[in-house]
Order: structure tokens, then sequence, then C-alpha cells
């Protein structure tokens, strides 16, 4: 029965009290299943919310078919002047792609792998080219697709809840929604650290990471959302007004030494290098316990994802967004293809066993002839802009 015919049959019974409320438990169990983003005019702005707190509003196909025409037309509306963007339930932003139904779909043979990477990476392009000023609040969880909808934004708010990283190496996979892109600007080599280690940043160190472009106190949040909304015809500069204020008025952890700034030294030093075997030699002959952490973790992850990665970031120092998003398209076809993909949401996400058998086991197994293949164009299936 289609939902009209449901509609009319309601209509038609007797009790009409009976009905009203049969309707409106019908409207709020349907509203439910739509409502995975929420999108809202409020005055001058547009509004989006990620709205999958139980799932830590992990980011689905269907989110971002509808964010992205929704996003052109507030880009295009003269009555539109600011686009904020956040997630709902206290616990995260967003907490990545929907990996699990990545992983499925390739079972299955469906698109999705296709799919949801071509359209997720459209609208990483189409938030940084944004004409209109966009503001990401990144309170809580921020991995991997929640940084693609935040970290190309011209305004990134981090509060002492917030935690970052990009963990895909130990799944198999690599930092992408334009990782390649961001990630070797940081300061030094802290994006290459970042990349291979998965290692996270939280509170103030998202800011000075430069993940953010300010920090707010979690209880003056609400505040700060409710002030930008409320702005009548703000200039980008009245924005970045109101975002510098309350972050020089935000104290929390204001004292607290930057978790990786002692290890900065090492960072540079050790990841300065051209290959994987070498920084793991320079983490081998440094020999702090940093260092050894750093391998330990390292040893751990996929070897054919460490060697993508970093020659992803590398190649990525040079390119422009698009072209990193058009390469790192094709590097997750390739990873949907393989081994390691599948094998690390096995044991990260479905068994939860934490023991991957990687193919190939060790750097070494990699070749040259294999890395080059992840990198190669899709001809006629590329992605377009």
């Amino acid at each position: 029965m289609g939902q009209q015919d449901v509609w009319r049959l309601l209509s038609r019974f007797s009790s009409l009290k009976r009905a009203s409320v049969v309707l409106q438990h019908l409207r709020m169990s349907m509203h439910t299943e739509a409502a995975e983003v929420l999108l809202e005019r409020r005055g001058c702005a547009g509004l989006i919310t990620l709205n999958r707190p139980k799932f830590l509003n992990a980011l689905t196909l269907n989110m971002i078919q509808q964010i992205y025409p929704q996003l052109k037309k507030w880009e295009q509306d003269p009555e539109t002047y600011l686009i904020l963007i956040k997630g709902a339930g206290g616990k995260a932003f967003c907490a990545g792609g929907d990996i699990k139904a990545l992983a499925e779909a390739k079972k299955t043979g469906q698109s999705l792998t296709q799919d949801l990477f071509r359209e997720e990476y459209i609208l990483n392009n189409a938030i940084a080219s944004c004409q209109k000023p966009y503001v990401a609040l990144i309170d809580g969880i921020i991995m991997g697709g929640g940084v693609g909808l935040s970290v190309h934004g011209r305004f990134r708010v981090a509060t002492e809840r917030s935690l970052f990283a990009m963990p895909e190496t130990g799944i198999g996979l690599f930092p992408d929604v334009g990782g390649g892109y961001f990630l070797p600007r940081l300061q030094g080599k802290l994006g290459y650290f970042l990349a291979l280690t998965g290692f996270r940043l939280k509170g103030r160190d998202v800011h000075r990471a430069g993940i953010a472009t300010h920090f707010v106190d979690l209880e003056k949040l609400h505040k700060l959302e409710e002030e930008l909304l409320a702005l009548k015809l703000p200039s980008a500069e009245d924005i970045a007004g109101v975002l510098e204020r309350y972050h020089v008025e935000s104290k929390m952890d204001q004292g607290k030494s930057v978790i990786f700034e002692e290890h900065m030294d090492k960072i540079n030093s050790c990841f300065s290098a051209n290959t994987v075997e070498q920084i793991i030699e320079n983490l081998r002959q440094d020999g702090s316990s940093f260092a050894i952490e750093q391998l330990k973790v390292i040893n751990k992850m996929s070897p054919t994802s460490l060697k993508i990665t970093l020659r992803q970031l590398m190649e990525g120092s040079s390119k422009t967004l698009q072209e990193v998003l058009t390469m790192e398209y094709r590097l997750t076809q390739a990873c949907m293809a393989g081994h390691d993909f599948h094998e690390g949401v096995r044991a990260v996400l479905i068994d939860k066993d934490q023991s991957p058998k990687w193919k190939p086991a060790n750097l070494k197994e990699v070749t040259d002839e294999d890395l080059n293949s992840y990198f190669k164009s899709l001809g006629s299936s590329d992605l377009k802009f």
C-alpha cells in the first residue's frame, strides 16, 4: 500500500480523534526516517544540521545528496549571507563516512562505492569554493567525512570536546576528503605524522594544529550560534569579528601545553623522508619513548595504505584541491577493489577482533608497480567537477 492510500484510509476512520493520533505518529515516523540532515533558513543564514546522533552523524549518500543542492542554492541566493553547519547530539560533529555500508555495497555489487565518493568529493570542492561565508561548528568527534564537511570551509570552530583524527590507514584506506591537500600544508611534517599514525588531536590542539580557525568554550557555543544566526546582512568581516571575539574570550585549557609541540622536532626529523621505510628507520634511530610508540602504531597499519598515504601527501603538496580530489577518487576505487579495506573494516568495525590480516603483509612486498596501479587514471570514469 502506498503512502497516499494510507492517508485516504486513515481519513475515513469513524473516530476522527483516533485517526488524528495515528496520522501524527505516522508523520513522525516518516519524518524520523527522512531527517538524516536538517536544512533550515534562519534569518539571513542557511543552517545545516547533521542529524544521525545514534551513528555519530556518520555521513551517508542521502545526506550528501541533500546538502549539495541546498548549498549551491544558498550560495546563489542574494538573501543568504552565511551558511552554518553543525552536528546533532553533542557527541560528534561527524565521525566519518558510512564505512560499513561501503563494505557491504562491494559484496552486493552496488554502485555506492563509486557514487558516495564521487558526490562527497564534489561536495568537498563546493564547500572550498563557496562564495558565502561557511562556518563549521566542529564540536565533538570529527573524523574522515566530517573533516571533508568542515576543513575546506572558511571558518572552523573547535571546542574542548573536539576530537580530530584521520585513522584511515588502520582500516586499509587513506586520509581522503582532500587530506592530500590540507595535511601536507600543516606546520612542518605534522600532517604526515597525523596521516600515517592516525594520531588524535583534542580540544585546543585542533585549533593550534590549524584544523580549526577558532576555539570557543563549549558553554559559549550555543550563544555563538544564535548570535551568528541573528546577524543582519553580515559581511565576511562581520562574521570573522564575532568569531574572533568569542575566541579571545574563551579561557578553557588556555594554559595547557600543546600535545604535539614538545615532539615537533622529532616529528619534523623522523617524518622528513620519501619512503615509509626511511620514516620507520628514522623512528628506530631516534629511540625516544615517543618514537617507539609511533613505531608500534605504524606497524599495525596496512602496509599498502601507508605507502599510498605518503605518496598521496607528497604529490598533493603541489596540487590544487580539485587535482587532489581527482587523485583521491582514483585511489578510493582501487582500494574498494582491493583486499585491505574490506579486511580492515571486518577487523575494526564488524568482528572487532582488531587483528587485520593485511595483504601484502609487509612494506617490502608492496612494490612500486603495485603502488603505481592505485594512482592510474580512470579515463572517462574519472571525477569531474
